[in-house]
């Protein structure tokens, strides 16, 4: 199947690409899964800075030291709550970790900034109430964008909205982030997932803007990816998926809505910015790379790369490799990368490698 796109800017140029799909490979023939032809590419301005704030992951680390970029919490630094067991009746107001993903990302060009929401975490609460710990203002958010559907990076909008009132904000996703999904592992019952409400959303005041293809947000200084091409051959996104399309269940592991964000930093390169990485974190950086022209190199990969679990972990190495190839001088994997290639990673970049913590601050 092949088709012609032109990307958009939500708030856009246009540009031309092609898909294709092809569902029925293996994901480790070598073949490949899903093919973006890039029949254009993008001018990607650099910008002066950028700063990332975590919101949500599914670490907290209070004792965490700074390292390059990453400047951490403080302990002890911030509001406190009541603790009636405590003498002083008060404890820390601790910043909470939880399963998902939530980055606050601001841009700065001269005396021009910009500021977004990268994905909003796994509960109604749990962004919103980091966000008031850390002393952000939810009311400073112009966008936001949603790497994929999933709950644990759509759920926090609720809160979002109960803070704000009426959004009155672009959100920027993929078409098949509203697909009702479940997964389906070898020995259990199939365990359907929670699903973003189009409807609740726009009644809560957010300009939808679904983009199958690459957009652009703040005068073109932020890049959505859009569809990333699966060509490796061996990320094969999410295999347990299924998606109740037709009237019935039907496989849906490659997870095509998931996208991923790209900033040029001056005199640095290019900083991709991932939600779950299903699309493979060596095809989004490659991706990434092919769009802006090929001539700007990584400078970091930050966000999940879905490397947990006993399915992918196999995986660790290949990627690991192939991601080195590609010379990034900053590694942050993050929610759902997990420990094991956390710990491969830690070795092979060495410096490089900056874990994450809920609310560190990393200023490029």
């Amino acid at each position: 199947m092949r088709a012609r796109y032109g990307a958009d800017r939500p708030v856009t140029d246009r540009k031309a690409l092609s898909m294709c799909t092809d569902h029925g490979q293996s994901p480790l023939s070598g073949a490949v899964l899903h093919q973006v032809e890039i029949t254009e590419t993008f001018a990607l301005p650099p910008v002066d800075s950028v700063e990332l704030v975590s919101l949500v992951d599914n670490v907290t680390d209070a004792l965490m030291p700074d390292q390059g970029p990453a400047h951490r919490v403080v302990l002890g630094g911030g509001p406190v709550r009541e603790a009636a067991t405590m003498v002083e009746g008060t404890v820390p107001d601790a910043l909470v970790a939880e399963h998902g993903f939530s980055m606050l990302v601001t841009v700065r060009t001269g005396d021009m900034s910009h500021r977004f929401l990268f994905d909003a975490g796994t509960s109604p609460d749990g962004m919103t109430g980091n966000m008031r710990r850390l002393g952000l203002d939810p009311g400073s958010i112009e966008a936001v964008v949603l790497s994929h559907g999933h709950f644990d990076h759509t759920a926090g909008l609720d809160g979002l909205i109960r803070t704000l009132g009426p959004a009155n904000l672009p959100l920027v996703l993929h078409p098949h982030a509203w697909r009702h999904r479940r997964m389906v592992l070898p020995g259990r019952e199939p365990r359907e997932m929670p699903t973003p409400s189009r409807r609740a959303l726009t009644e809560a005041g957010f300009e939808i803007l679904e983009m199958p293809r690459p957009s652009f947000l703040f005068g073109g200084s932020v890049l959505i990816t859009g569809e990333v091409g699966r060509v490796t051959g061996y990320e094969a996104g999410f295999p347990p998926q299924q998606a109740w399309l037709d009237g019935q269940w039907q496989p849906d592991p490659l997870v095509l809505d998931d996208q991923a964000v790209v900033i040029n930093v001056k005199d640095k390169g290019l900083l991709v910015l991932t939600g779950c990485g299903h699309a493979g974190i060596v095809n989004i950086c490659r991706h990434a790379r092919a769009l802006t022209g090929g001539d700007i190199p990584l400078y970091g990969a930050m966000g999940g790369f879905h490397l947990s679990g006993a399915m992918v972990e196999p995986l660790i190495p290949r990627v690991i490799d192939d991601l080195a190839a590609l010379e990034p001088r900053l590694v942050v994997p993050a929610h759902c990368t997990g420990w094991r290639a956390q710990h491969a990673m830690a070795r092979r970049f060495g410096e490089a490698f900056v874990p994450n913590s809920v609310g560190t601050r990393f200023a490029l």
